[in-house]
């Protein structure tokens, strides 16, 4: 049951690389003026649903399953903050294009662009009033998922703070509260609950 749980766990990591990939190819269809099928609209709540549910059932046979022990015990924290790291950043862009958090706000009118192109929608983490996202999400997970592994979880407070100081100055701009609270809370809930299951896998 262990080494099921520690499969599933891979893909965990896995998905959130196939998600990537079919958002890549979106937006290259896009950029390129070609039409993007009807069925992409809903690929944010799909992989999120799978990507829960990879994680759910991870959960359920680590805690079904006895302590992990040899190489499981040894590989089980590293899949773990590698699931947290890549997972994130899919399970944030789901919960803001669901939440109807836009990427940010229009650009000024370049007039030597025509002005019946359409300008691809950009990744809600990337662009907006909060710049460098994806990085800082990586760094955020990473931290959160050792903190707890490692038995510290007074050290959240201390992540949360320092991230809230360096985004105060950019939280007056416009949809910048509700990014940094939606993409706050997505990415904190993935990466504790994947120190949860890694919790129930090496105990």
């Amino acid at each position: 049951m262990t080494g099921t749980a520690l499969v599933l766990l891979v893909l965990t990591v896995v998905a959130p690389v196939l998600w990537l990939g079919v958002e890549h190819w979106m937006r290259g269809r896009a950029r390129d003026g070609l039409a993007v099928p009807r069925s992409a609209a809903i690929i944010h709540t799909i992989g999120l649903i799978v990507l829960l549910g990879l994680a759910a059932a991870t959960a359920i046979v680590a805690a079904t399953a006895g302590p992990a022990a040899g190489f499981a015990a040894a590989a089980a924290p590293v899949i773990a903050a590698i699931a947290a790291i890549t997972g994130g950043g899919p399970v944030v862009r789901a919960v803001l294009q669901l939440g109807g958090v836009r990427a940010g706000p229009t650009p000024p009118h370049d007039p030597d662009t025509d002005d019946t192109t359409e300008t691809e929608p950009s990744d809600p983490t990337e662009v907006g009033p909060l710049r460098g996202g994806r990085v800082i999400g990586y760094l955020e997970r990473l931290a959160v998922v050792t903190t707890l592994m490692v038995g510290w979880p007074e050290g959240l407070a201390i992540i949360l703070a320092v991230k809230s100081l360096a985004r105060y100055p950019e939280l007056l701009a416009p949809q910048a509260s509700e990014q940094f609270i939606m993409g706050t809370f997505a990415s904190v809930l993935w990466a504790i609950g994947l120190a949860g299951i890694e919790h129930l896998i090496t105990t």
